[in-house]
């Protein structure tokens, strides 16, 4: 059985909130992220598309920016500051786009039921 449990959230301070909330990073492409971030330091694009503080033609899945995305993460933490939620919360969500709204809740997921069923998956066709 799945078992989704509620967590402790890092969050930023409430007046900072908009400046750290960005679009999913799946939405805009390098540059769409770029202009979203643009003269905002404490952009979260900065963490999840960390390639907008990068050269032109930097290869996407290279260290240099899993490396670049720890280090604005740190910076985040820092500076916006982001702290962890005293008390472990499931966590609601809207994500609105044109006409339409999504709404959703985040918590943390076991993984042990995939896990096992890939694996029962992988012995059938063994």
């Amino acid at each position: 059985m799945a078992v989704f449990r509620p967590f402790h959230a890092l969050m930023p301070q409430a007046a900072q909130v908009a400046k750290v909330a960005a679009v999913p990073y799946d939405v805009v492409n390098t540059e769409e992220a770029a202009a979203l971030a643009e003269g905002n330091p404490l952009s979260f694009l900065r963490v999840s598309r960390p390639e907008i503080e990068m050269p032109p033609g930097t290869d996407l899945h290279s260290d240099a920016v899993y490396a670049k995305a720890k280090a604005n993460f740190e910076r985040l933490c820092r500076t916006a500051p982001l702290s962890l939620d005293p008390e472990a919360n499931l966590y609601v969500y809207s994500l609105k786009m044109g006409d339409r709204t999504q709404i959703g809740i985040a918590g943390t997921a076991s993984a042990a039921e995939y896990d096992s069923n890939i694996i029962k998956k992988h012995e059938k066709t063994r």
